[in-house]
């Protein structure tokens, strides 16, 4: 299920990391996360759904050889 993230929460999810807390304080709520990695997949995420055109996009180029060196 997605869920539409603010700024706001993703702010103090950073801010959260940066100071190496597991608990983050979205307005009425507070939330505990169980990693850092955890933490950060959903930093990503929010990343991802916040700011898409930040987004890197890998793009895989052929490479061709013939299988012999020229003579020189």
């Amino acid at each position: 299920m997605r869920m539409a993230y603010t700024v706001e929460q993703y702010q103090a999810l950073v801010n959260a990391i940066a100071r190496g807390i597991k608990s983050v304080t979205y307005g009425d709520k507070t939330i505990t996360y169980n990693s850092f990695d955890e933490m950060s997949a959903l930093k990503r995420a929010m990343e991802a759904e916040l700011y898409p055109e930040r987004t890197i996009r890998r793009r895989r180029l052929a490479s061709f050889d013939r299988g012999y060196f020229p003579i020189k």
